[in-house]
């Protein structure tokens, strides 16, 4: 084969060409018209929704009374937990401790008499308070079918009312349940609170 021989001129002249053919040849395989294809942030994850929780009003004979928050599902006794626990002089079996706490609810825990059992908590305290109007939030069946025109039956109604749909905003909640109409809202009147 001959040898080819080129000038200094024609060698810079066959290199440029040969640049402009490369970079044509990358622009055309990289999208072709020299524009940078967009570029869309991958849409971000939402973080995780801090689960519900319930502000409840821990008051009476315990360590640290005050406002705790619980997660949902809490019992009266996490409540006494948060609280520093009952104090020596504290009625703890006038407490169910085992009862499920509702946003908003205030828990008191009496203090022992000079007789040993516990002291009358203030109306609407607690679900073992004994005077005043019951709390439709915390009442057991008990307590609700002692309210007159409530029954057994429509006592349960009420409890599994607030267990599937949580505690109650409003007394008018109670017209949801079937045996519940105008007439027994008006006599719960004052007798009940949400």
């Amino acid at each position: 084969m001959p040898a080819l021989s080129l000038s200094r001129r024609q060698a810079l002249v066959v290199a440029g060409a040969l640049a402009i053919v490369l970079v044509l040849a990358g622009k055309l395989l990289s999208g072709g018209s020299g524009h940078r294809a967009a570029v869309f942030p991958l849409p971000r994850a939402a973080p995780p929704a801090p689960p519900p929780q319930l502000v409840v009003d821990v008051a009476g004979a315990v360590h640290r009374p005050g406002l705790y928050r619980l997660p949902q599902g809490a019992r009266i006794a996490d409540a006494l937990a948060r609280a520093g626990g009952a104090t020596a002089k504290a009625a703890v079996d006038g407490v169910n401790l085992a009862a499920p706490l509702a946003d908003g609810e205030q828990v008191i825990v009496p203090l022992r008499t000079a007789e040993g059992g516990a002291a009358v908590a203030p109306a609407g305290s607690s679900p073992g308070a004994s005077s005043g109007p019951v709390s439709l939030s915390t009442a057991t069946a008990e307590q609700l079918d002692a309210l007159p025109g409530i029954g057994p039956v429509t006592a349960e109604k009420i409890v599994d009312y607030r267990t599937e749909h949580g505690a109650f905003h409003s007394v008018e909640e109670l017209d949801a349940i079937s045996g519940i109409g105008p007439a027994k809202l008006d006599q719960l009147q004052g007798l009940v609170v949400p």
